[in-house]
């Protein structure tokens, strides 16, 4: 008997139940999405907690994330680092970073996370003629069309060693769709032929299904 999406999300919240502490103050960040303009993109518990992993596998101290919303993912990467760690995240939204604000105080991560406000790709250039010190790790998760853009400033903003993380490259198989005309999916097909000839990374990327069905995420390292 061959397995359905209702099962995929079974054992999701079976793995979730049995393996990832979210306590309120994460609950709360995942509810209140529902006050943003794009609620309930947030990633799953799971995939939160491992964020939290690399973070704490690599020993970052510096993460850059694209696209914050309700700050889910913020508090799992920031919660994994030391009191002197740092989180930057990037959204387009007013509204949604007032209410990842808001979250980050509730999960007592305030001091270790900045919302810069704007269009991803400009403040990623700001960070850039700023001098930013180098990140060691970076999450995109915004707008898919501007992915191979959000990769090379990423690059920029890192050094040897660093890790990338892109999620939601698969999106139900539409990934092969290679005429596809979702400026998503030119924007998934394009990074990952950039990435395939980028000798400045290692990559790899793995299907997932579960809460949100049928997807997954890339993983690269930079040389």
């Amino acid at each position: 008997m061959g397995a359905t999406p209702d099962d995929f999300a079974a054992v999701d919240t079976y793995l979730i139940e049995k393996l990832v502490h979210e306590d309120a103050a994460l609950a709360e960040t995942r509810r209140s999405s529902a006050e943003t303009v794009t609620p309930g993109i947030d990633v799953t518990p799971n995939m939160g907690a491992f964020l939290a992993l690399l973070v704490q596998i690599t020993g970052a101290t510096r993460v850059l994330e694209f696209g914050t919303l309700a700050g889910y993912s913020s508090i799992w990467m920031a919660r994994a680092m030391d009191d002197d760690g740092a989180v930057v995240t990037l959204d387009i939204d007013p509204a949604a970073a007032q209410v990842a604000r808001r979250n980050f105080h509730a999960a007592g991560v305030a001091d270790r996370v900045q919302v810069r406000i704007g269009p991803a790709l400009d403040s990623a250039q700001a960070l850039i003629a700023e001098g930013a010190r180098p990140f060691d790790l970076v999450f995109i998760d915004a707008d898919k069309a501007n992915n191979p853009h959000y990769l090379e400033a990423s690059l920029t903003l890192s050094h040897p060693g660093s890790v990338i993380v892109i999620d939601n490259v698969v999106r139900s198989g539409a990934v092969l769709e290679e005429e596809s005309a979702d400026p998503d999916i030119h924007g998934i097909r394009t990074l990952m032929t950039q990435i395939q000839a980028d000798e400045r990374l290692s990559a790899t990327a793995l299907q997932t299904v579960g809460l949100k069905g049928w997807d997954g995420f890339l993983l690269a390292r930079v040389n």
